[in-house]
């Protein structure tokens, strides 16, 4: 006990004899001064005063210590029967996940308990040799109807042994890690019902009201009008929901969230129920939903649910949205899109983008990456209007492929168009505004333009396109048209050139571009085609567009027809698909090609639909086809494509042909298996 040693203020309070003995000499000293008597008293009394503090500071002392030392043993001890007799369930383990001591109430928690053993065998979300490099965790995790939270951290054991006499352990070379479960139950009990209550805001639009009824025996229109409104209200209020109507086609309503997954999980039956609806009438109803949950306000909610209606209206309508933050989940869209005869929508919005452009001061036209004809077609006809409207445009193009380098070569060094009429997305970046105005066409993914960067300089983005949304569309356009139903975006645009001006005139070459588009995205009017796509086609020729000379600009080489006739002649039948390889090397358009292919191996009797895979480099391009009984926009929207019900296609990254055929068939059989094909 001798070498044991006082710290701090302890040492300082043990001092106190040494304190009081200088006092008492000096009191020595000053009694002399006074009387040599009382001096020689006081000199007796310091002696004795030293003696007795001698004893206790040489003797007293070490019974002092033994018994500071024994209460730290005995708080010591305390503390170990506190952690181990605790109600918090805690334990050691080692760098392997292995228990080197438990409490009790872990214990007592963990089924077939057992030292050294590792705490994955019960909790496996809890992977201690996954957090060699860190310090501390938390884990989340539920065991036996229970919530928890495990609290793991480092301990400094290494630091605690560096004395010991029959250990060395080096730093780092056997970790003990320290943990303490807190049961949240409760809390997610709460949280749970919290969500479950939050509303849910959803708008349900009638697509074809209008066209429906005209279809129908006018006796029989307001029946058909209530059938379609007793089917959705009554729906609806098996899920608790409140229902208003807003106009003759369009409801709102608000549910609680937890009725959400039952909806979904019916992927939202009211839509076959509607369709199905037939009283005479020749045309069935088709409904689009949008609901916006977990938004932080109701009316974010709201908002949500409209942005949600606008999506499955812009991926053709007859399918629900769901709008969860930045997720987008789309349930339905099975049948093809029926064209609208009427071009009231294309008027008005044709008046709208001369709005646009009048209040502009320059455009910049783009379509998308690996440009084709439809593309090019489209964006030539948007630079004729802007001409018409005396504004300054330009068509933005990086890379000039084989397939639009026929279409182009008509408008290089012609006296009638600028020099910069095509210029790079660098150069177009240096003409961006405050008053320009990008068009994009053929294209509304913000991902795919042929320069993303122009979406976030500009102040005003216009989209015309015909293809079906997807998730990563361009937000807050100023103008958006898209018309799923369309044939291409060439028919769309020669639409909007015969309104947005009287008597409109377009050279031979604009004329021929645009119904190149068309011919292309048709199949030479095979595909997809409706009255309006013959009478845009009408239009054009009546402005000087010729079949015969769009044929010898879109004639192939003799390599791409070899490649065409292996790839079908190759091609492996699967039931009633058909998948083929396109062989790439060689070809000036190998994505082309491939969809090429997919066209022809629909003429194959017995065949529904076509996939083709073409890989350049390390990206397999997939080309979906199909006749009306599939929907492959369905089956490549799981791959991240997208496209129409019947035309479609995708991109897979880092795979071979062989990977991506494999890939296609597991997503068919998954959706056949789902009954969503």
């Amino acid at each position: 006990m001798r070498k044991v040693k006082l710290k701090g203020r302890l040492r300082l309070f043990m001092a106190w004899p040494v304190v009081l003995g200088c006092v008492f000499a000096v009191a020595a000293v000053l009694a002399f001064m006074v009387s040599f008597r009382a001096g020689l008293i006081m000199l007796a009394c310091l002696f004795l005063y030293i003696a007795a503090a001698s004893v206790l500071m040489f003797y007293v002392r070490s019974d002092i210590v033994a018994e500071i030392v024994k209460f730290s043993t005995e708080l010591s001890d305390v503390h170990r029967l506190f952690i181990k007799k605790a109600d918090v369930p805690y334990a050691l383990m080692d760098g392997e996940g292995r228990l080197l001591w438990a409490n009790e109430r872990l214990q007592d928690l963990l089924e077939d308990f057992s030292l050294m053993k590792p705490i994955s065998d019960w909790i496996p979300s809890i992977r201690i040799k996954d957090m060699q490099e860190r310090d501390s965790e938390t884990v989340h995790f539920r065991y036996e109807d229970r919530h928890y939270i495990g609290q793991i951290a480092r301990l400094d054991y290494e630091g605690k042994v560096s004395g010991s006499r029959i250990l060395e352990i080096p730093q780092g070379a056997y970790p003990v890690f320290g943990m303490y479960l807190t049961d949240e139950t409760e809390v997610v009990q709460i949280r749970k019902a919290i969500y479950s209550e939050k509303l849910v805001c959803g708008i349900i639009l009638v697509d074809n009201y209008e066209e429906a009824l005209n279809s129908t025996e006018e006796v029989r229109r307001a029946l058909l009008s209530a059938l379609v409104e007793r089917k959705i209200t009554k729906y609806l209020q098996n899920y608790d929901a409140i229902v208003d109507k807003l106009e003759k086609d369009r409801y709102m309503f608000v549910m609680r969230q937890k009725f959400l997954p039952s909806l979904q999980s019916s992927k939202f039956s009211i839509l076959d129920d509607v369709r199905a609806i037939n009283i005479g009438n020749e045309m069935n109803m088709t409904l689009s939903i949008g609901l916006g949950a977990n938004g932080g306000s109701y009316t974010q909610s709201l908002e949500w649910a409209k942005h949600a209606l606008d999506l499955a209206l812009g991926r053709g309508g007859d399918q629900a949205v769901v709008k969860d933050g930045d997720k987008m989940t789309s349930y339905g869209g099975k049948t093809k899109q029926v064209e609208k005869s009427t071009r009231v929508r294309a008027r008005v919005k044709a008046h709208a983008l001369r709005q646009v452009i009048e209040g502009r001061d320059n455009v910049l036209i783009m379509g998308h990456q690996i440009g084709d004809a439809d593309c090019f077609g489209a964006a030539v006809g948007i630079y004729r209007a802007a001409h018409i409207l005396h504004k300054k445009a330009n068509i933005v193009i990086n890379e000039v492929t084989t397939s639009v380098r026929p279409l182009m070569q008509p408008f290089l060094n012609n006296p009638d168009y600028l020099d910069d009429m095509f210029i790079t997305g660098e150069a177009a970046g240096t003409l961006v505004g405050p008053g320009t105005a990008v068009v994009v066409v053929d294209v509304n993914t913000a991902g795919r333009v042929e320069e993303p960067a122009l979406l976030q300089k500009a102040h005003t983005v216009v989209v015309i396109d015909h293809h079906r949304q997807s998730g990563n569309y361009i937000e807050n356009p100023v103008l958006s048209y898209i018309e799923p139903y369309a044939s291409s975006a060439c028919e769309m645009v020669t639409e909007i050139l015969q309104y947005i001006a009287d008597n409109v005139k377009l050279r031979p070459e604009e004329a021929d571009a645009l119904y190149s588009g068309i011919v292309i995205d048709t199949n030479n009017f095979l595909n997809e085609t409706g009255v309006r796509t013959f009478e845009a086609a009408a239009f054009l020729r009546r402005s000087g567009a010729d079949a015969g000379r769009v044929r010898l600009k879109l004639r192939d080489d003799m390599n791409t027809f070899k490649a065409r006739s292996r790839a079908v002649g190759d091609a492996m039948i699967d039931g009633a698909y058909a998948y083929a390889v396109c062989d790439a090397r060689g070809l000036r358009a190998p994505n082309v090609v491939g969809a090429q292919i997919a066209n022809e191996l629909l003429n194959i009797d017995g065949i529904e639909a076509s996939f083709v895979f073409t890989q350049v480099e390390d990206v397999v391009f997939i080309s979906a086809r199909s006749l009306d009984s599939m929907n492959v926009q369905l089956v490549m929207e799981r791959l991240g494509g997208g496209g129409h019900s019947t035309i479609a296609g995708a991109q897979l990254h880092d795979v071979t042909a062989q990977e991506a055929i494999a890939k296609v068939k597991a997503v068919v059989r998954e959706m056949k298996t789902e009954g969503d094909i």
